[in-house]
C-alpha cells in the first residue's frame, strides 16, 4: 500500500506541483511584468492641428485673405508638449502617482507654434501686396520690416499679442493632466484617485501596457489614446483629439 502511495506521489503529484510551481512563478515574474506600470513615463501631446484651425479661422476673418488649411499646414509641424508620469507600484494592483505637464516644454511648443504661424502669415500678405499692386520686394526679411514698422514689433510679437491663441492655456492642460495620488488596476481599467482634498476627483481609463508603451484612453477608440514611453527610450508618442 505504501508503495502504491510513493508511486501517486512521486509519479503524479510531485510532477503536477513542479508545473504548479513553474506556472506560477512564470505568471508572477513574467505574466504579471504587463501590470507593473512603475516607472517615469513621458507622453508628447500634439497641439498641431488645433493651431492650424485656429490660425485658418484667424486669418480667414480678415477681410480679402484666402486661404486654405493645405496652406497653413505645411508651417506648422510636430508642435508638442511634453506630460510626465511617475508611476510607483506598492503592492500587485495598487501604487501611486503624479503627472505634470512641463511648462518649458509648454513654453517651447507655444513660440513654436508661433514663429510657425509668423511666416505663414508673412508669406500671406507677400501675397496680398503683389494682389495690390506693390511693386517692391516681397521676400521675408523686407515683409517683416513692413511689419515691423507698421505695427512697432515683430510678426511673432504681434500675433502674440493681437492673434488668436493657438493652443490651450497652460492652466487648462495644468487642470487635465496635473495631479498627484494612488492608482488600483483592474480588468485592464486604471483607476487614478487624485489628491485633490475631500473633493478628489477620480479618473478611470483603459490601459495596455507593452514594454516600454503605456496606453491610456477614456474610451475603447485610438482617437482619444494618450502614448507614454518610458523616459529612458526615444521614441515619441502623440496624443490624438
Amino acid at each position: 500500500m505504501r508503495k502504491i502511495i510513493k508511486i501517486i506521489v512521486f509519479g503524479v503529484l510531485f510532477p503536477a506541483l513542479i508545473i504548479s510551481t513553474v506556472v506560477l512563478a512564470y505568471l508572477y515574474f513574467f505574466a504579471s511584468g504587463d501590470r507593473n506600470l512603475s516607472g517615469q513615463w513621458t507622453a508628447k501631446l500634439d497641439m498641431t492641428d488645433q493651431a492650424v484651425v485656429t490660425a485658418l479661422d484667424w486669418l480667414q476673418d480678415i477681410e480679402a485673405v484666402s486661404v486654405s488649411m493645405e496652406e497653413i499646414r505645411p508651417y506648422m509641424q510636430e508642435l508638442t508638449i511634453d506630460v510626465h508620469l511617475t508611476l510607483e507600484q506598492t503592492a500587485r494592483t495598487k501604487g501611486t502617482f503624479q503627472c505634470n505637464v512641463l511648462q518649458e516644454s509648454y513654453d517651447a511648443c507655444n513660440q513654436a507654434a508661433y514663429e510657425a504661424f509668423a511666416s505663414a502669415f508673412r508669406e500671406l500678405l507677400s501675397d496680398r501686396l503683389h494682389m495690390a499692386g506693390y511693386a517692391g520686394s516681397t521676400d521675408a526679411e523686407t515683409v517683416e520690416a513692413l511689419v515691423t514698422e507698421t505695427f512697432g514689433m515683430s510678426t511673432v510679437s504681434y500675433l502674440m499679442t493681437c492673434g488668436p491663441s493657438l493652443l490651450p492655456s497652460l492652466k487648462e492642460l495644468q487642470a487635465q493632466y496635473d495631479g498627484s495620488g494612488t492608482y488600483q488596476t483592474a480588468n485592464g481599467i486604471l483607476t487614478r484617485q487624485f489628491d485633490d482634498g475631500e473633493m478628489g476627483r477620480t479618473q478611470k481609463e483603459n490601459y495596455i501596457r507593452k514594454d516600454s508603451t503605456l496606453i491610456l484612453s477614456e474610451d475603447f477608440s485610438d482617437r482619444y489614446a494618450v502614448i507614454y514611453t518610458l523616459q529612458e527610450t526615444k521614441n515619441e508618442f502623440l496624443f490624438y483629439h
